[in-house]
């Protein structure tokens, strides 16, 4: 798209995350990008606060303005937007990026949405060519290129895909952000509005139109991991990621087989104490306080650098053969890490995919190996398997 303006506009450069992923677009020199939002002071500001260059464009864009989104869109190749919960803001800037065949990346772990804008606006988008890629951040690209890089593993050593694997959070120091219990709670208000959503947030294919795999686990409850002799607790973020996963396998034609069966729990420990500590994290409601971050609040530099996680994927060939992949990221999950994946990211479909087909996809499915050399090189992560 030589004849936009922008290969990058990040619409929401003034909240919490948008402003780390504008910083970090500066820290490594990106050329043609911009910064959007709804105040062209609070734009100016941030642009000063973080040290951008003088002349870098700002764009003024607001949710409740379809015209001036259509506006932003026509400008860039790619739109990253922060802008979240995306079920409240993000209906129109998904139709106008898919009508204009503009790229776009968000950081969404919504769902019943997800699947809302599949249905609204995946063939259009396969029309214009307009590349749509939700859950660029924690949730879900350490689990999605998890997955894929443990798969391409197992079909260089048996010849075929692990038809069952398990994620496993060893470390995560650091928490979601608050636009993630933003959007949990606006699913869950959703939700009891219209129950349909309920069936969707339960479905493990609830992304893959057309395709009902083999029933999965529920991770709702401790249990003990045999195959790493280890107490696991639910994880909060399994919900969305595996919905992601199973879309990726869907997408790539099934390249993790029909019968693939895929699930994620946190590491609690061994023995007697991890058993209590699994029970314990059960139990824990994070929506039930308000403490935390709010939308557009945050953790300290230090608080973020200080952060890091560590996942380990465990494939299983059914006959006794296993073999395992690890993920680990330098910097909180919920934000350091977050903010640079998206950046890479949107890099990504702008510098090594651009010949991508139009659709809604899923960061594992168009991205792939050269989004994940990306964040080795650049972002902090590490993937291994063997």
């Amino acid at each position: 798209m030589a004849d936009r303006d922008f290969d990058i506009i990040v619409y929401g450069a003034t909240g919490f995350t948008g402003r780390l992923v504008a910083e970090y677009l500066v820290q490594i020199g990106a050329k043609r990008w911009a910064m959007a939002g709804r105040s062209l002071t609070k734009l100016q500001e941030v642009r000063d606060l973080i040290g951008a260059p003088a002349d870098t464009p700002l764009v003024t864009a607001n949710a409740d303005d379809p015209a001036s989104l259509r506006a932003l869109c026509e400008r860039t190749t790619v739109v990253l937007t922060t802008v979240g919960p995306y079920q409240l803001y993000g209906n129109d800037l998904v139709a106008a990026c898919a009508d204009s065949g503009t790229a776009y990346v968000d950081l969404c772990g919504e769902p019943a949405w997800m699947r809302e804008m599949i249905d609204k606006h995946h063939a259009r988008a396969q029309a214009t060519g307009a590349r749509i890629v939700f859950s660029c951040g924690f949730d879900s690209i350490p689990f999605d290129l998890g997955v894929l890089t443990l798969q391409e593993a197992a079909k260089e050593r048996f010849g075929r895909p692990c038809p069952r694997v398990k994620g496993r959070v060893r470390v995560m120091k650091g928490g979601f952000s608050g636009g993630t219990a933003a959007s949990l709670k606006a699913t869950l208000a959703a939700a009891a509005r219209n129950p349909s959503i309920i069936a969707l947030l339960t479905n493990p294919f609830a992304l893959t139109p057309g395709f009902t795999g083999p029933s999965q686990p529920t991770g709702l409850l401790p249990e003990y991991d045999r195959t790493i002799e280890a107490w696991t607790a639910p994880f909060i973020m399994a919900p969305i990621n595996t919905k992601n996963v199973h879309r990726t396998n869907f997408l790539l034609g099934e390249a993790f087989g029909a019968d693939f069966v895929y699930d994620e729990m946190m590491v609690a420990g061994l023995g007697d104490m991890g058993k209590a500590a699994a029970e314990a994290i059960a139990k824990i409601n994070p929506l039930a306080s308000d403490k935390g971050p709010k939308p557009g609040e945050g953790p300290s530099k230090e608080e973020r650098e200080t952060g890091h996680y560590d996942i380990l994927f465990v494939g299983e060939m059914g006959g006794g053969e296993r073999i395992d992949a690890v993920v680990t990221g330098d910097r909180d999950p919920g934000y350091g890490s977050t903010s640079k994946m998206i950046a890479e990211a949107a890099l990504c479909l702008v510098e090594d995919v651009a010949d991508a087909k139009g659709g809604i996809w899923t960061p594992g499915a168009i991205m792939g190996a050269p989004l994940r050399k990306r964040l080795i090189e650049k972002a902090g992560l590490t993937f291994t398997a063997g």
